[in-house]
């Protein structure tokens, strides 16, 4: 359930920089802080776009935060009730590892991956198993030959939006090897 002020946001893409996208709202222009993966995914200047987000306030600040799905916004407002993670960490975990990355790592106890992100030690990546061990659904969690598949296409400079999606869109994608299954996205995504 969504409880901020401001639940998406549809408007003409201005621009987009390190951390961010600009959406002209029609006279009206907000700064979105958003994660990589949304980032990559939501097109070039003057494209239509649509983002989901999470307006955070703080003593000195009002801050909105855009995602591309629902699943990206659901985990960083998971993240941000965690000791110690506040809103530019979440965004640099949300970078870094997608939903289904860190529902993975979570549920495995995984702190190595956690600590693979900037500004997460040892200790946080602990705490942030401890604290969300349980609290992220299951059905993130891909099959764990979807799982490599996704890290390999991801090492190869792909955003995790666009790679799930194209994943999702092989109808035989059960049969297959992480090789074939990495091939058919990367001719799928050349394709288009």
């Amino acid at each position: 359930m969504v409880s901020t002020l401001v639940s998406s946001v549809r408007g003409r893409l201005e621009g987009v920089g390190p951390g961010w996208a600009d959406v002209d709202l029609g006279g009206i222009t907000l700064r979105l802080s958003a994660p990589l993966s949304t980032l990559h995914g939501i097109g070039a200047a003057g494209a239509d776009v649509r983002l989901l987000t999470s307006l955070q306030v703080r003593e000195d600040s009002l801050t909105l935060f855009g995602f591309a799905t629902e699943e990206e916004r659901a985990v960083f407002e998971t993240l941000i009730t965690v000791s110690g993670v506040g809103p530019r960490l979440a965004l640099g975990i949300l970078s870094r590892l997608s939903p289904e990355s860190l529902a993975s790592a979570v549920q495995a106890g995984d702190t190595d991956a956690l600590a693979t992100v900037q500004g997460v030690g040892k200790k946080t990546a602990g705490r942030i198993v401890l604290e969300l061990k349980g609290k992220l659904p299951d059905g993130w969690s891909p099959a764990p030959e979807d799982d490599d598949a996704l890290d390999a296409l991801i090492a190869l400079g792909y955003g995790a939006l666009e790679i799930r999606r194209a994943v999702a869109a092989i109808p035989d994608a059960a049969s297959l090897t992480v090789e074939e299954k990495v091939r058919r996205v990367l001719e799928r995504m050349a394709s288009d």
